[in-house]
């Protein structure tokens, strides 16, 4: 049977192919966006999930839109109006394919940041939406940019990462986030603001979400994978209830219900009165990781930049010139994994500089380190430092 012409002209995920080469002995991986395995939360997961095991109501199918309790949750914490309601996702991931789904045909026009976060990309490039790439800046998306798209193109929703952005770790600025939300609503555009890394930050003030100066032109991913677990598989949307009803639709479609035994186990997890302290450690360790890997960085390759982060999981290194995804297969063969920083753009876009996506929450520091000296021998051979 013939596949459909959508998913012929998809390529698959270049992180998720990696991480399986990744997995060969002796192979130090920077490459995928894996949480510390150190950081999950057992000593409260286990007895909740042995409480749990004593509730059979609770393994039998559910509501589409969630359970119950947990949405209670969500609303009490991350609904910005009574208007607004949430739905939870098998992963945000999930949030993505539901939205592209409900709101774009083929063609639609939409805008994402250049660099942007792979696994949106291959949503809406399923979608065959029409990807306008916006250039990103130290402080956000080039704002003129942003607007002539919104004026010239009409676009149905921009996309973006404004807390720690996947794959360059760039925070927007307060009045980026302002300029942003103002934007959205003058010229009708759906904000679709992702922050799934946004519990990530170890440095600096934390900044409003962008969401909540355009309420009711918004919609938020959030993903309790970073820092509960990813294996749960637990996302959740919140929004205004005409933007999420014909999600709950679509998803009742695709899995009637995420699994309803993660959602109670997730809900007792950030109810626990440990939980405040599980996430600052997260925090500092991540902190400490960050700049053992910048520090080698700057040491073994000074001709290199690696873009200042306040939080999240990816450091963004630029280069000097060369052919990205050959020095990726180089340092594949020497034993690191980096991500090529061109398979973040969109399929017709030439990436516009030379860079590498770094992840330094999985490893520990002494491979981190390691994984950095590999980099620079492989670097100085092809001459690409001096």
């Amino acid at each position: 049977m013939k596949i459909a012409r959508s998913l012929q002209s998809l390529k698959p995920s270049y992180i998720r192919e990696i991480l399986a080469a990744a997995k060969a002995p002796h192979m130090i991986s920077l490459a995928g966006g894996l949480p510390a395995e150190d950081t999950f939360p057992m000593h409260i997961l286990a007895p909740i999930m042995t409480q749990l095991a004593r509730l059979p109501s609770l393994f039998q199918y559910g509501p589409t839109q969630g359970y119950g309790p947990l949405l209670t949750y969500c609303d009490q914490h991350f609904a910005y109006q009574p208007t607004h309601t949430s739905l939870i996702t098998t992963g945000s991931q999930q949030g993505l394919d539901l939205i592209a789904r409900a709101y774009l045909d083929a063609g639609d026009a939409i805008v994402m940041e250049a660099p942007s976060y792979l696994g949106a990309l291959q949503v809406f490039e399923l979608a065959q939406a029409r990807i306008l790439p916006v250039a990103q800046t130290s402080t956000g998306p080039d704002l003129t940019q942003l607007e002539a798209y919104f004026a010239k193109h009409s676009p149905k929703l921009f996309y973006a990462v404004p807390d720690f952005h996947n794959p360059t770790g760039v925070c927007w600025s307060h009045a980026t986030r302002e300029h942003v939300a103002t934007l959205c609503q003058r010229y009708g555009v759906m904000l679709l603001e992702d922050a799934p890394y946004r519990e990530l930050r170890f440095s600096g003030e934390s900044l409003p979400m962008v969401s909540e100066f355009c309420p009711e032109q918004a919609v938020v991913l959030r993903s309790f994978s970073k820092y509960v677990s990813p294996g749960m598989r637990v996302g959740v949307i919140t929004g205004p209830e005409r933007f999420i009803s014909p999600l709950i639709t679509l998803k009742q479609a695709a899995d009637l219900h995420s699994s309803v035994p993660m959602q109670a186990l997730l809900l007792e997890t950030l109810m626990h009165s440990d939980f405040p302290q599980h996430i600052q450690a997260i925090r500092t360790l991540y902190q400490v990781r960050y700049q053992v890997l910048t520090g080698a960085l700057a040491e073994q390759l000074p001709h290199c930049a690696a873009t200042p982060i306040d939080g999240g999981m990816f450091v963004w290194l630029t280069l000097p010139r060369c052919d990205v995804e050959q020095l990726a297969a180089h340092l594949l063969q020497q034993g690191v994994a980096v991500v090529p920083g061109s398979v973040f753009y969109p399929a017709d876009v030439d990436a516009p500089c030379c860079a590498v996506r770094l992840n330094f929450t999985h490893a520990e520091p002494d491979t981190l380190v390691e994984g950095v000296s590999r980099i620079a021998a492989v670097m100085s051979g092809l001459e690409l430092v001096s």
